[in-house]
């Protein structure tokens, strides 16, 4: 009765988060296509560039407590575990994260503000606010997440998106003008999102997914006690995985930026970009997924309940390929028509290269459920060593391939590496199943 408990309770979670963060993705598409409408191909691109260098470091540093915190909290809820020192050393961790983060980018603020930003005071303080707003943002999902409490997570990212939105709008309808105003936007969002905060804190918690097992000890397992150290091991491997995820999605528009010089670079990073929100679009939505499968498949593991595991497993990998077939199908039928229609511009999107992004974007989706399967049970190093190999992978044939078109050689990498990590961490998969319950090989 329990794991059909916990079933359904993932499947609600993912339900409620779903709506709030496709109508999130939704958000941040309308963003960037009032902004390329609004702004010249130039100022356009520098806008994409200053959103990848903030996700890349967001993401880097801070979705490793994130995991770290959702993964912990439902671990310690299945065994019965009480106190708040889990929050303390996640704390701590993000903390010395953010101080990190602040130290590099006043030693690196030349190169920052001259090289990637030309020149841009505005879009060098940009990213720095943003990224020390967004320590506090993600703090917030990883609790949020790992107490279920999806509803205000989905209004947290929401209102995020939203919040961002009214900048670009401003500069369309003429209320504000120029690029400044659209970047603002980027560091408002994660400040004006953690309204939703003060809810989350007077809320009642809800209801475990199912009590404890019967005969649990009173103390809970070591992991669950949660340390400094076994903190920081968990956080470390997550992050160098975050390093890695940020290598497919951001590497390609920054190596066009790198080797085409001058306006002309960063138009064609942002066209590069706006191929790539085929893959970065959905992964908006599958946050839904993400964010409530970790702590589902948590409770799972640690309650011994490898069949319910393994259903869910299976049931989002066959989610996942039925939506990657359909984009693809409406890539290979309309696909430069939508492109053209969203984004302007003066550059031609080739059908070919939106098909296989699309398919990319299958791959990826399916990777990253099998990653949070592997984390769930404890196979952070294990899954870390995959994501490496492959990201390795995809930037040797950025560096080393000859393609006279710059963008269809990012699209190719981009399919080859998310296959390539596919079936690497599908094999640490079957080896933990097969660990875990021998009758399933």
């Amino acid at each position: 009765m329990s794991s059909t408990r916990a079933e359904g309770g993932y499947g609600r979670g993912a339900g409620v988060l779903s709506v709030g963060i496709a109508a999130t993705g939704l958000t941040t598409y309308t963003y960037f296509s009032l902004a390329s409408h609004s702004l010249s191909e130039a100022a356009y691109g520098e806008i994409t560039l200053l959103w990848s260098a903030v996700f890349i470091t967001v993401s880097v540093l801070y979705r490793p407590v994130e995991q770290l915190l959702s993964r912990t909290i439902a671990q310690r809820d299945a065994h019965g575990a009480t106190g708040r020192e889990h929050l303390r050393v996640a704390a701590s961790i993000q903390l010395a994260l953010g101080v990190l983060f602040v130290v590099a980018a006043l030693v690196l603020r030349g190169p920052l503000q001259d090289d990637l930003f030309g020149g841009s005071e505005t879009l060098y303080w940009v990213l720095v606010v943003t990224v020390l707003a967004y320590a506090v943002s993600y703090f917030a999902r990883g609790f949020l997440a790992g107490s279920r409490r999806f509803g205000l997570y989905g209004a947290l990212v929401l209102m995020e998106a939203l919040s961002r939105l009214m900048f670009a709008l401003a500069v369309a309808v003429g209320i504000a003008s120029g690029q400044s105003a659209v970047a603002l936007g980027i560091a408002a969002a994660p400040i004006l999102s953690l309204a939703v905060v003060p809810w989350a804190l007077s809320r009642t918690r809800p209801a475990a997914d199912g009590a404890p097992d019967v005969g649990a000890p009173a103390e809970a397992p070591a992991e669950a006690q949660f340390t400094l150290a076994n903190g920081t091991g968990f956080a470390a491997a997550v992050l160098v995985i975050m390093v890695a995820e940020q290598t497919f999605l951001n590497a390609g528009p920054l190596l066009v930026k790198a080797t085409e010089q001058g306006a002309g670079g960063a138009a064609l990073a942002g066209f590069t970009f706006n191929v790539l929100l085929i893959a970065r679009a959905p992964l908006q939505l599958f946050q839904a997924v993400q964010t409530s499968i970790l702590p589902h498949l948590t409770r799972l593991g640690a309650r011994g309940e490898t069949d319910p595991f393994r259903r869910s497993v299976n049931a989002t990998l066959a989610a996942i390929a039925g939506f990657a077939a359909l984009v693809a199908l409406a890539m290979l039928a309309a696909g430069p028509t939508l492109m053209d229609l969203v984004f302007g511009g003066e550059f031609d999107y080739d059908r070919l290269g939106l098909v296989l992004i699309s398919v990319g974007m299958g791959l990826y989706l399916a990777a990253a459920t099998l990653n949070q399967a592997l984390l769930a049970r404890g196979h952070a190093l294990e899954a870390c060593g995959a994501w490496l190999a492959a990201a390795a992978g995809f930037v040797a044939f950025l560096l080393l391939a000859d393609f006279d078109d710059r963008v269809l050689q990012v699209e190719t990498g981009y399919v080859a590496g998310a296959l390539m990590l596919c079936g690497l961490l599908y094999a640490l998969y079957r080896r933990s199943t097969v660990a875990t319950d021998p009758t399933a090989s």
